[in-house]
């Protein structure tokens, strides 16, 4: 899996990588994940090119959790090593071997070890620096090879040539080697014991506790080159040959699973396609994975894949007519398996109202949104019984838009999409004693009912509570469900438009009738008297108040207090994350209004690497002037229905 921000050049180098041996891989999608299948050196390959957008981030995720081993792409300017920061979170969440590729050195202006101090200050595990760059002037012109001591002089969109290591970077070199001796003796006895005893260590030998260093997620080798000019690909790919472990490691770790579906998506007059990693010997059509044939197999790319007739250890292809199998599900072959503790789907950051533009598309776009749903995990989908509307829960704009564009080419299906916010409520802070006779006299039979209330405030959180002190039978008992009922029933909307909580209602006298009381009379009484109550009673609007815990580069922190601020909102504390390096955790309580920009202004405020979780904390009294404009709009969208 290649990962790292945009516009770092994952998918150049990855075009290099295939360009080895003169296959041009298909471009990449928008926004979506790329497979790209190549030979080099007589072994098949396949790269997992991932999005560089943290919107989506489960994308990656999913990659992450088959590949065999993560590139992660950066910047070679110190500066944007933050930028790096959350897919080094990523891929160390998932404890997949990783290498660092600096791309585009040569336009590099900076010294390799202040590129790696900076990634390294993100990084838990020790990043190993493998080469030492050559420059001629401000150019870097080649590289030298600390583990096997050879110097290489770049020619650009060719092999590189092999060269005398230059005499003003011998001391550099042996600096640097030293370094790298002294990072891997700190995981191997005998390569300690051979610089106690100043012994020069075999090569092979250092190769050898490169790769298993490497494997067992103790260090994190970096190379770097030029996607552009296909400088230094060659050497990241022999070291991904030798160094990375085999599939049959990666299947190990995944508990013996056959396969991954690491991906799925609906196509238009193809329908389901599921993209698999197998990790049996050989998987092909009709073979049985989760407890069920799947259909054929094809190449996982190309807008007209061909069919292939199976797949070895290690290989990729999308099954078609496998509707048993769901994206990001590891599978044996007689059911599904769990998948590793720390595998998630991503919780929601942006909410959006969602609505067909054809009413007639209403129960499509339903059918639409479940199928997508299944198919990407970090987006939900929710049918708000309160406002009656359908709302996705989405990683920001540009996963927004992604849905849209889906069910627009695929479902045929056009869509509006507007803001949500979290519902208000309403309590009081009075007590009131309120007094209402229900009385309707027409022809025959009437309706008669009398009832005495007190409405008052209960604790906040503890909800609505009814009981009745009725002495002497002034309203009969079978008639005080009937009220309770009624009670119920006019918590439903208070005097501010909203429903209300937190109150206590007390039946404490009444009359009724020997013909005329009923049921429906003494419901319609409880209801009249507990509205009448209510407004009587200082009625207040409640806002949702959220518990939220932001996650950033630590760089980043002093920046989120006046962001909250700004929103409403108040700081609680910070901690460093104690399983991501260099970050910080910010909690802070943020009134529900404020989450509808909430992920636009704390990516602004963080170059683009901050999330946030949010949990509901609350309801708070609201007042002044937005507490007024709320109650207004209120009106007029129920005076609407």
């Amino acid at each position: 899996a290649v990962i790292g921000p945009s516009a770092v050049g994952k998918s150049e180098l990855i075009d290099q990588m295939a360009m080895l041996e003169g296959k041009r891989p298909p471009a990449p999608p928008p926004v979506d994940l790329r497979c790209a299948e190549f030979s080099y050196l007589g072994e098949d390959w396949v790269a997992l090119d991932c999005p560089g957008s943290l919107e989506f981030a489960q994308t990656a995720l999913d990659a992450i959790l088959c590949a065999d081993a993560v590139v992660i792409v950066a910047s070679p300017d110190p500066e944007q090593a933050v930028l790096a920061a959350p897919w080094i979170r990523l891929a160390e969440t998932g404890n997949v071997p990783r290498f660092f590729f600096v791309n585009r050195i040569d336009e590099c202006r900076h010294s390799a070890r202040g590129i790696m101090s900076a990634i390294q200050s993100y990084s838990s595990r020790p990043i190993i620096l493998r080469q030492v760059p050559i420059r001629d002037g401000e150019r870097v012109v080649g590289a030298i090879d600390l583990v096997s001591d050879r110097a290489w002089r770049y020619r650009d969109g060719e092999p590189s040539e092999l060269v005398e290591v230059p005499d003003d970077l011998r001391d550099r070199q042996a600096e640097g080697r030293e370094e790298l001796l002294e990072s891997l003796s700190e995981h191997d006895d005998w390569l300690l014991e051979e610089i106690i005893e100043d012994r020069a260590p075999a090569t092979g030998a250092v190769y050898g506790i490169c790769a298993r260093t490497l494997a067992e997620n103790l260090t994190v080798p970096a190379f770097f080159g030029s996607a552009a000019t296909g400088n230094g690909i060659r050497r990241l790919m022999k070291a991904l040959r030798h160094e990375a472990p085999q599939p049959g490691d990666t299947r190990s770790r995944l508990n013996d699973a056959v396969a991954f579906a690491f991906m799925s998506r609906t196509r238009k007059h193809v329908g389901k396609l599921v993209w698999l990693r197998s990790f049996a010997d050989e998987l092909g059509s009709g073979a049985t994975v989760g407890g069920n044939s799947i259909g054929g197999l094809v190449e996982p790319f190309g807008e007209r894949p061909a069919a292939k007739a199976s797949i070895d250890a290690g290989g990729v292809a999308s099954a078609v007519k496998s509707d048993q199998l769901n994206a990001g599900c590891l599978y044996s072959a007689t059911g599904q398996i769990d998948s590793p503790k720390w595998y998630r789907a991503y919780p929601a950051l942006w909410n959006r109202t969602i609505s067909a533009l054809n009413d007639r598309d209403d129960v499509k776009l339903s059918e639409a949104l479940h199928q997508i749903a299944a198919e990407d995990l970090s987006l939900t989908v929710i049918h708000d019984q309160e406002s009656g509307q359908v709302i996705l829960g989405t990683q920001g704009s540009q996963h927004l838009r992604r849905i849209q564009q889906t069910l627009s080419d695929v479902f045929g299906v056009e869509t509006d999409t507007g803001p949500f916010v979290a519902h208000y409520r309403e309590t009081i802070t009075q007590k009131a004693d309120i007094h209402f006779r229900h009385k309707k006299q027409s022809g025959g039979a009437g309706q008669f009912a009398d009832v005495k209330l007190t409405v008052g405030p209960a604790k906040r959180g503890d909800g609505f509570a009814f009981s009745e002190t009725i002495r002497g039978g002034s309203v009969p008992k079978n008639y005080i469900p009937a009220v309770q009922l009624g009670a119920e029933e006019a918590m439903a909307r208070g005097p501010l438009g909203f429903p209300v909580i937190d109150v206590l209602v007390n039946l404490h006298d009444g009359q009724h009738h020997s013909v005329d009381s009923s049921d429906m009379a003494f419901r319609i009484a409880g209801r009249g008297g507990v509205s009448e109550g209510l407004s009587k009673a200082q009625p207040v609007l409640l806002e949702p108040i959220f518990e939220v815990r932001f996650q950033a580069p630590s760089v980043f922190t002093g920046a989120l207090n006046p962001m909250v601020s700004s929103m409403r909102g108040q700081i609680l504390g910070f901690d460093r994350e104690a399983d991501a390096e260099g970050w910080d955790v910010v909690r802070a309580l943020m009134p529900g209004t404020s989450l509808e920009g909430l992920i636009n202004n704390l990516r602004s405020a963080t170059q683009g690497v901050g999330r946030y979780e949010a949990d509901f904390a609350r309801f708070q009294e609201l007042y002044g002037r937005e507490a007024d404009e709320i109650v207004e709009r209120r009106a007029e969208e129920n005076a609407r229905r």
